[in-house]
C-alpha cells in the first residue's frame, strides 16, 4: 500500500529542519523542576518571557532553552495543578543553572483556557467550561480523538459505535436538543469547524485524526459559552487543541502502542447438539432429516483475535527563534471480523513565527491523512446467530464452497446466508484522504497594543473512494450472477474568519473589558459521483439517471462578545451572534442567538480572605440561544422534483426519459433555536486539593424540525419535513477532584462525575395535542414495524409496546397483553409507553496511584436507567425459527428457552430489558524508566493497559451500552491488551 508515503516525507521534512538547527549558540539556561514534594515535573512548559524561546521538561523533570546572547532573562513556569513560577537567570559567557520548585494549586484558577475566538483565565469563566489536558486523556490503543475524553466529563456521553477498526462514537452532551436534526457537537480543531458531515469510505470523519498530536479537549456545554459559535452550537462545542513547537535544540519524540484484541462475549445460541435434541422431539421426519453432523460455532468461524500497531514520531523545537513541530503516525488495526482492517497514515506540521517585535504572531497549521479500509460484512454477525450450527463450513459446491441451503438448484431465498462465505465472497474497500489546516495571523497594533487584529484562513478537504464487488459464484447473489461497483465522493469546506479584540485594564476603576467583533465565512460543498454498476459476469446492472450530484450551502456570520470584570470579583459578559444560511428562504434566512452570564468569584470578597476551608468559591448564572439547521437538506425549502429510477420511464421515439416525482416541501421553514439556563457553582477546599464544580441547567428548543403526518392532497406526500413542536431538557451535574496523597512517594488522586439528565418532547403538532406521537425508529424483522416514537410528555425515541401477562411461573404467555383501556379488545390503544434508551444518570470515575517511579490508573464509567430492546431474541427466539416453514434448521438465542413462542411477539415489553452497567473502561501500569544514561538526553517509559476490562449489568446480551437502544446486528466491543513504548530524545 502506498499509505507510507506521508510518512516518509514527514520524515524527511523532520531531519532536514534538525540539520537547520545546528547553528552557533553562545548561551544555555538549563535547570530542574520539581514540585512541593520535591518530585520531577514532567511535560512542564517553560518559556523565556517576551520571546517565542519555549520548552517542556523530561521525564525527570529537567529542561534546557539554548540559543541565548548574554543578559539577563526572565523565565516562566505553567503546568497544570501548580501555580505559575517565575525567576530569572544571568548568562554570561557560559551557561546559567536556574531550578524551580513550584507549589501544588490543583484548580490552577489562573490558568488560561480556550474558548470561542479567544481564552480567558479559568477563574474569570461565565459559562459552564471543563477542559481536559493529555497528561489526563484515556490511555491504550485509541484509535479516534474523541475516546481520549470517554468518561472524563460531567454531562458528555461518548458511545462507540462498536469494535470496527475506527468506528468513532456517538457524542451527546446533555442529551442532545433536537428530534429530526443533528444532536451532535460541533467540533472544532485549532480553530477550524468540521462541518459534521461523514466521510465516504472512511470508518469514521474523526478516525482521520491522529489522537497523538492532540494537546487539549475544551467542552463548552451552556449556551453563554456556545451562543457564540450560533447557528451550531445546540448541542455543545468541543475545542481541540494540538500539540505545538518548543524551543531550542529539536527534541524527538516517539510511541508505540502493540495490541491484541479480543471477543469478550458471544450471543448466546443453542449448541449443535440443543439444536439437535429439539428438533429430535419437535421436528417432522423430514425436518429431522435435514440436520447435518458437523459441531459448528459460527461465531467461532468469523471472529479473530485482532492485532494492532499505532506508532507516531514527532519533533518539536525552534528555528532561529521559529517553534515548529513535525510529526508523523501510522495505524494499522485488524478487527474483530475476519478481513476487517484499518491502516492510516498521518502527518501534521505546525510553525509559530513572529514579526515586527513579536506585534504579529503566526500560526500555521497543517494536517494531513490517508486511510485504507478493508470492510468485513458486518451482516454475517446476524448469520452466524441464525444458521444451522450442525451444518459444516464448507461444501463441494458451486457457491464457492461453502455449505449453503439449496432448493432446487439455486439457494434457498428464504435461508440465511453462509457467515463465513458472507465475508470471504465480498470485496469492500475504501480509501480515504483529507487534508485540514489553517493560517491564523494576530496582530497587536503598534499604536494600541491592546488591540489586537485575527485573521483565520482555514480549509478542510476530504475524497472517499472505494468499490465493492461480490463474485457471481457467491450465495448472496445468485439472482445478480454478482456485483460490482463504484463509489467516489469529495467534500470542501473552505472557512474565513476574522475579528477584532480589545482588552483593557483600567487600574483606578479596578475594571477589566475584553471585546470581540468578528466576522465569518463558511462555504461547505460536496460532490457525490453516481457510477454504473455490474454483475460479476461483467454485464450491466445499471447506468445511473445523473453522473454525479453537488450539495452546497454557506452561512455568512456576523459575532461579538463583551466581558466586564470588577475588582476580580464580578465578571459579566454577553455574545451575540447573527448567522444567514442558504438553508432557508431569504425572508427567513438569519437567526439571531444571544447570551448573557455573571460570574461572582466570593473567594474574592473581603469576608473570604482568611477562610481556612474554602481555597476556591464561585458562583455563575447564564443565559442563551442557540440555533440548528441541520435537519433539513439544503433546498428543502424550495419544490423540488426526483428522477425515478430506470423501471419508471417513458418512451419517445428510440429514446426512453425517467418519471420525475415532486418532493414535498415547506417554503416557510427557519431555524430551529434553544434556550438554555445555566447556574453553576465552582468550588475549592484544602488549598486547592479538593475542588470542582455543580451545574444545574434547563433547556427548550422551539421550532423542532420535525417530519410529521399531514393530510393527502395538502402537498405532494403525506410527510413534510417543518418547523413544529417543542422539546425541553433538564440536568444536574458534578464533579469532584481531590488530591488524596501528595508526598514525596507515594502520590494518588482522584476524580469522580456524575449527570442527571432528562428530555421531554412537550408539542408535535401545529395544533397542540396531547396524544400526538411520530415514528422514531423501527426493528428489524417485524416489517415495517415501529417501537420508537416522539411523544407528547415522553423522552425522545421512548418504547411503544403491549404489557406482557406472565403465568404463575413468570413464564412470558405468547400473544397475552394486558387490556389496558379495559374495552375487552386486544388492539393498538392497548399499547403504552414503556422506558428509553436515555440513562437517567451517568457517572465517571478515575484515580492514578503512583509510587517512585510506577504508577496504576483505571477509569470507570456507569450508566443507570438506560433500556435495551432485545431485538436478537425478539427476531430469532421462536420455534418457526428452528423449523423454518422455508424447509431449513436455523438456530436461535438461548432466550428461546425462557418463552417458547410459537411466533414473533416483536412488540411485547418482554423484550424491554434494563441495560445499567458498570465499565472499567480503562486499567493501566507504567514504569518510568527515565534517563537511559547518567548524561544522556534519552529517556524512557514502558506501559501496559488493559481497555474494556470488565461490565457489571443484568442485561444478558452482548453489550448493554447502545445509543440506538436497540440490540441488533452489534459489532461486538473487543477487550484489547496494548504494550506501549515512549522514549524522548
Amino acid at each position: 500500500m502506498k499509505v507510507f508515503y506521508p510518512i516518509k516525507l514527514c520524515m524527511l521534512m523532520i531531519f532536514a529542519l534538525c540539520t537547520l538547527t545546528t547553528y552557533a549558540q553562545t548561551g544555555s539556561i538549563s535547570g530542574k523542576i520539581n514540585d512541593d514534594a520535591n518530585l520531577p515535573i514532567p511535560g512542564a512548559s517553560v518559556q523565556v518571557v517576551g520571546t517565542q524561546k519555549i520548552t517542556s521538561t523530561d521525564n525527570d523533570g529537567n529542561y534546557r532553552i539554548t540559543g541565548l546572547t548574554s543578559g539577563t532573562y526572565t523565565l516562566t513556569v505553567k503546568y497544570i495543578g501548580f501555580a505559575t513560577q517565575t525567576l530569572t537567570a544571568t548568562v554570561g559567557n557560559g551557561n546559567a543553572v536556574l531550578n524551580f520548585n513550584m507549589k501544588t494549586d490543583s484548580q490552577n484558577l489562573n490558568e488560561v483556557v480556550v474558548i470561542g475566538y479567544g481564552t480567558a483565565e479559568k477563574k474569570s469563566l461565565t459559562g459552564s467550561i471543563t477542559t481536559v489536558n493529555s497528561k489526563d486523556f484515556q490511555k491504550g490503543t485509541i484509535t479516534t480523538p474523541e475516546q481520549l475524553i470517554q468518561g472524563k466529563v460531567a454531562g458528555v456521553n461518548i458511545i462507540n459505535n462498536g469494535g470496527r477498526p475506527g468506528g468513532g462514537s456517538v457524542i451527546r452532551i446533555r442529551g442532545g436538543a433536537s428530534l429530526n436534526a443533528s444532536n451532535d457537537p460541533l467540533i472544532v480543531v485549532d480553530g477550524i469547524p468540521f462541518s459534521g458531515n461523514s466521510i465516504g469510505n472512511a470508518p469514521s470523519p474523526l478516525s482521520l485524526i491522529n489522537p497523538n498530536d492532540i494537546e487539549t479537549f475544551t467542552v463548552l456545554k451552556d449556551a453563554n459559552a456556545t451562543a457564540i459559535y450560533g447557528s451550531r452550537a445546540s448541542n455543545g462545542v468541543i475545542l481541540i487543541t494540538t500539540k505545538k513547537g518548543g524551543s531550542g535544540a529539536p527534541i524527538f519524540n516517539f510511541s508505540t502502542n502493540n495490541s491484541i484484541a479480543t471477543v469478550i462475549k458471544n450471543v448466546d445460541v443453542l449448541s449443535a447438539d440443543q439444536i439437535k435434541a429439539y428438533v429430535n422431539v419437535n421436528g417432522t421426519t423430514a425436518q429431522k432429516a435435514l440436520l447435518g453432523g458437523a459441531n459448528t460455532n459460527w461465531q467461532d468461524e468469523i471472529f479473530q483475535n485482532a492485532f494492532s500497531t499505532d506508532n507516531a514520531l514527532s519533533m518539536a523545537g525552534s528555528f532561529k527563534n521559529v517553534p515548529y513541530r513535525v510529526s508523523a503516525g501510522y495505524l494499522e488495526q485488524q478487527g474483530l471480523l475476519i478481513t476487517d482492517k484499518l491502516e492510516r497514515a498521518t502527518g501534521a506540521l505546525t510553525i509559530a513565527p513572529t514579526f515586527f517585535s513579536n506585534h504579529l504572531k503566526v500560526n500555521l497549521n497543517l494536517k494531513g491523512s490517508l486511510s485504507e479500509s478493508h470492510f468485513a460484512n458486518d451482516g454475517a454477525i446476524a448469520s452466524a446467530i441464525q444458521f444451522d450450527p450442525t451444518q459444516p463450513v464448507y461444501a463441494n459446491n458451486a457457491f464457492g464452497g461453502y455449505y449453503e441451503w439449496i432448493q432446487g438448484s439455486v439457494p434457498n431465498p428464504n435461508a440465511p446466508r453462509n457467515p463465513v462465505a458472507l465475508i470471504r465472497l465480498q470485496d469492500n474497500n475504501g480509501k480515504a484522504a483529507r487534508s485540514f489546516g489553517n493560517l491564523q495571523l494576530d496582530y497587536s497594533f503598534h499604536f494600541l497594543p491592546e488591540l489586537h487584529a485575527n485573521l483565520n484562513l482555514a480549509y478542510d478537504v476530504n475524497k472517499g473512494y472505494g468499490y465493492t464487488r461480490v463474485g457471481s459464484i457467491a450465495a448472496q447473489s445468485a439472482s445478480t450472477s454478482g456485483f460490482y461497483g463504484n463509489r467516489l465522493n469529495t467534500e470542501r469546506n473552505k472557512i474565513s474568519e476574522f475579528y477584532l479584540n480589545y482588552a483593557h485594564t483600567a487600574a483606578s476603576i479596578k475594571s477589566k473589558f475584553d471585546v470581540t467583533l468578528g466576522y465569518g465565512y463558511y462555504d461547505n460543498s460536496s460532490t457525490g459521483y453516481n457510477f454504473q454498476t455490474f454483475k460479476g459476469t461483467g454485464e450491466l446492472l445499471n447506468t445511473p439517471v445523473f453522473p454525479f450530484s453537488i450539495e452546497q450551502n454557506k452561512l455568512l456570520s456576523y459575532y461579538g462578545r463583551f466581558v466586564y470584570t470588577l475588582a476580580d470579583k464580578y465578571i459579566l459578559s454577553g455574545t451575540m451572534r447573527a448567522d444567514a444560511s442558504s438553508k432557508f428562504a431569504e425572508e427567513n434566512r438569519w437567526g439571531y442567538f444571544p447570551s448573557a452570564g455573571f460570574t461572582w468569584r466570593i473567594i474574592g470578597e473581603d469576608f473570604m480572605k482568611d477562610s481556612k476551608t474554602f481555597s476556591d468559591l464561585k458562583l455563575r448564572l447564564s443565559y442563551g440561544e442557540t440555533g440548528n439547521k441541520d435537519g433539513i437538506g439544503n433546498y428543502d425549502y424550495l419544490s423540488k422534483y426526483y428522477a425515478n429510477s430506470n423501471t419508471g420511464q417513458y418512451q419517445i421515439g428510440n429514446t426512453f426519459y425517467n418519471y420525475y416525482t415532486p418532493a414535498a416541501y415547506d417554503p416557510d421553514l427557519k431555524w430551529e433555536s434553544t434556550t438554555t439556563y445555566n447556574a453553576g457553582l465552582d468550588y475549592g477546599f484544602a488549598k486547592g486539593r479538593i475542588y470542582g464544580s455543580i451545574d444545574a441547567y434547563y433547556k427548550k428548543t422551539k421550532d423542532l424540525l420535525s417530519t410529521i403526518n399531514i393530510p393527502v392532497g395538502t402537498n405532494f406526500s403525506n410527510l413534510l419535513t417543518t418547523n413544529v413542536g417543542n422539546m425541553e431538557v433538564k440536568g444536574i451535574e458534578g464533579s469532584i477532584n481531590f488530591a488524596a496523597i501528595k508526598s514525596e512517594n507515594p502520590n494518588w488522586d482522584f476524580g469522580f462525575n456524575i449527570a442527571y439528565n432528562k428530555r421531554k418532547v412537550t408539542n408535535l403538532t401545529l395544533n397542540p395535542d396531547p396524544g400526538s406521537k411520530v415514528g422514531a425508529g423501527d426493528i428489524t424483522g417485524g416489517v415495517g414495524t415501529t417501537l420508537k416514537y416522539n411523544s407528547v410528555n415522553q423522552i425522545p425515541g421512548s418504547f411503544f409496546v403491549y404489557k406482557q401477562v406472565y403465568n404463575a411461573s413468570g413464564t412470558p404467555i405468547e400473544g397475552v397483553y394486558t387490556d389496558l383501556n379495559a374495552d375487552g379488545v386486544i388492539n393498538t390503544s392497548d399499547q403504552y409507553f414503556y422506558k428509553s434508551p436515555d440513562p437517567n444518570f451517568t457517572f465517571g470515575f478515575n484515580t492514578a496511584f503512583s509510587h517512585k517511579k510506577w504508577t496504576i490508573s483505571t477509569v470507570l464509567r456507569a450508566n443507570l436507567g438506560n433500556y435495551i430492546y432485545d431485538n436478537v431474541s425478539s427476531n430469532f427466539g421462536i420455534k418457526t425459527n428452528i423449523l423454518s416453514p422455508s424447509g431449513i434448521i436455523n438456530n436461535t438465542n438461548s432466550d428461546f428457552l425462557n418463552t417458547n413462542f410459537q411466533s414473533n411477539q416483536f412488540l411485547s415489553d418482554y423484550y424491554i430489558k434494563n441495560a445499567s452497567f458498570l465499565k472499567m473502561d480503562n486499567l493501566g501500569i507504567a514504569y518510568n524508566v527515565g534517563r537511559l544514561s547518567k548524561n544522556g538526553k534519552t529517556n524512557m517509559r514502558i506501559s501496559a493497559n488493559c481497555q474494556n476490562v470488565f461490565v457489571v449489568t443484568n442485561y444478558d446480551g452482548l453489550d448493554p451500552e447502545l445509543s440506538s437502544g436497540i440490540d441488533y446486528n452489534l459489532y461486538p466491543r473487543p477487550r484489547t491488551y496494548t504494550l506501549g513504548l515512549n522514549v524522548g530524545f
